[in-house]
């Protein structure tokens, strides 16, 4: 199963199914800055000003366990049903230079989605392979091999210009599929050059702690 990470949709697959982004942060960005004005305006060291400031804090508080129970919702469920998941080696802190998306950047939780996804992996049983950050996932038709080296990301659809396929759809579909199709490609570099190897796009899967060991035998003096 191929996914691809987005901030209109939270999450496009391989089979063209999608995870709609809930948007959390936006939701209650309104009564966030409500609370921020109040605490703005009580005195310094008031009462009541840390009484504004708790306020504020159990909102920002239930909105970050509102987004990580929708992350641990779809990880669980592809940790579960998929033997292979392909994500993207996304660079966030870069994204999050963006200023204009930074906020919704942040909303989605791409690391703790590829957190979560990664040690779930290891209790079911999946395996968890990521594509090269330069990998062009979204330029590469999924049905011919063609590139669009001019495709932006204001470019929502990708249109194949190759006559021989023509192919159109969602640019995170597209992605999604490519991404999918890599599967074999990084299971192969895997087996070559090991989970140690520098070049290797794999998470590593974590270690379950060993069962305690009890001692083969005992003192009956004891």
């Amino acid at each position: 199963m191929g996914v691809d990470l987005g901030i209109k949709t939270l999450a496009t697959f391989s089979d063209g199914t999608t995870e709609p982004n809930p948007r959390h942060l936006r939701s209650c960005l309104k009564k966030l800055k409500q609370l921020q004005r109040a605490v703005s305006r009580k005195p310094k060291g008031s009462h009541n000003r840390r009484k504004a400031a708790q306020r504020l804090g159990r909102l920002h508080r239930r909105i970050a366990n509102r987004r990580a129970n929708t992350l641990h919702q779809l990880t669980s469920r592809l940790a579960k049903t998929k033997a292979v998941v392909v994500i993207e080696d996304l660079n966030v802190a870069g994204m999050l230079r963006n200023h204009h998306l930074a906020q919704a950047i942040g909303d989605v939780g791409f690391y703790e989605f590829r957190r979560q996804l990664s040690y779930k992996a290891a209790w079911y049983g999946c395996r968890v392979l990521v594509a090269s950050r330069w990998e062009p996932s979204s330029k590469i038709c999924s049905g011919c091999g063609w590139v669009d080296e001019d495709l932006t990301l204001a470019n929502r659809m990708f249109r194949c210009q190759n006559p021989a396929c023509g192919l159109m759809l969602d640019r995170d579909l597209n992605a999604a599929r490519n991404l999918a199709t890599l599967a074999g490609s990084l299971s192969e570099r895997q087996n070559a050059c090991g989970e140690e190897s520098a070049g290797l796009s794999l998470v590593a899967q974590v270690k379950l702690s060993p069962v305690k060991q009890e001692p083969d035998a005992f003192d009956a003096s004891a």
